[in-house]
Order: C-alpha cells, then structure tokens, then sequence
C-alpha cells in the first residue's frame, strides 16, 4: 500500500471506537507476533509517524498502549523496543488465562446462546482437524485459533472479561504461536477443541471448564519449552 494511503486506511479499515493510537498499535501488534519486529528491535517514533503520516504524538501513545500490554519496553532516551518472550512471562499470563477461558467456556456452555454458536464452532473445529497436521509453523490453524478464541469471548456476554481476556489475547498472541508450532501441538489441540465441542453440546459447563483450562495449559508448557529449547 502506497504510503500516502496509510493513515485514510487505518482510519477505515479499523472500527469506529478506536482511536488513532489505537489503530496504530493494533498495526504495529501485528508486526510484532508476527516476527516482522524480532525481540530487541527498537521501534523509532520518527520513523512510524512518517510512514503513517501522523504526528509523533499518536505514535508515542501508541507504543504505550504496547507497553501495557507488554510488546514493548520504552527505555529513556532510547525509545521503544520490543520485548523478548520469557518463561517467567509465559507462566503467569496463561496461568490468569487458563483460569479466565475455563470461566468464559463454562458460561457458554451453559447459556442459551450456544444454540446459535454451535454450527459456527462445528464449522471452525472442523477446519482445525483438517489442518493440524500439515507441515510447517501452521500459519493457518493458528488464524483459526485466534478466531475461535475471539468469538467465544464475544459470546461469553461478560463485558468485564471480554476486555481482560481481549488485552490477554494480545500479550499471549507470540507464545501461541510457539505453543502450536509443530504438527504435533496442533494435533493435541484440535482434539481439545473437539472436546470442547461437545461440552458445549451436552451443556456441560464442568467440562466446558476444565477442557478450556487444560488447552492452556498444553499452550503454556509448549511455549515454555520451545524457549527453553532456545536457550540451550
């Protein structure tokens, strides 16, 4: 996209409740799960105004919505530099998670709304089995990840949790994709999810629950030892 198009197009193609900051942290969020910015990579203000072409005001409210979240560190008289994924972090960000997604699936599977959620997760999960072997970092099986996860929470109707485990969803975004990197992650998650299906079929908030906890639980010791492996 032609630089002269990038600010319209963040302003349209982002939802109406964001702000310009916003809109420029969800942009730069993305560059950074995606390994686009590597751990350690700083982050000039100067440099992002002008491909936005912003003033550098948006942009530093930006960067601190990313440091929030834990993207980023702002360093004095250095700027903004993307965090290095760590397992101490890994722990304790999936351990509130577990907790939260057994929460919110329980919900689900005991409201009414599971009626009319049922075909949309029948469809989704259905994709995840078909996918979760294929080779390589499973680009697509995490997409479908990020999704179900993001129309649960919608589901959930807890506006308080949709926005802790929304924030949540953004730090976790790195360490999922290390958590279902090999085809044999992938393959344990699809049969969670599975299961899960079925809680919510059978109206089972129990298991809803505790298969939501276990899922992860598996992500989190997956991305605990892939650093582990990284740091050997």
């Amino acid at each position: 996209m032609p630089v002269a198009e990038m600010s319209t197009h963040l302003r349209q193609s982002a939802p109406l409740t964001q702000s310009l900051p916003e809109q420029i942290a969800a942009r730069l969020s993305e560059r950074i799960v995606s390994g686009a910015y590597t751990p350690g990579q700083r982050i000039m203000e100067q440099n992002v105004a002008e491909e936005f072409e912003v003033s550098r005001g948006p942009v530093r409210e930006a960067l601190r919505l990313l440091e929030k979240d834990g993207l980023v560190m702002i360093l004095p008289r250095r700027g903004a530099q993307v965090t290095n994924p760590s397992i101490e972090e890994v722990n304790e960000i999936f351990d509130i998670r577990a907790m939260l997604n057994g929460l919110r699936d329980r919900l689900i599977a005991e409201g009414p709304q599971r009626v009319q959620l049922i075909p949309v997760l029948e469809q989704d999960i259905a994709r995840l089995a078909e996918t979760a072997a294929n080779p390589g970092p499973g680009d697509e099986y995490i997409d479908i990840v990020l999704r179900l996860n993001r129309l649960l929470t919608q589901a959930a109707g807890n506006h308080r949790l949709q926005a802790i485990l929304g924030s949540l969803a953004v730090q976790t975004v790195r360490y999922t994709r290390l958590g279902l990197s090999t085809p044999q992650r992938r393959q344990q998650s699809a049969r969670n999810w599975q299961s899960l299906l079925q809680a919510i079929r059978d109206g089972n908030g129990d298991a809803a629950e505790r298969i939501a906890r276990q899922r992860v639980i598996d992500s989190r010791d997956a991305a605990a030892e892939h650093l582990r492996a990284q740091s050997a």
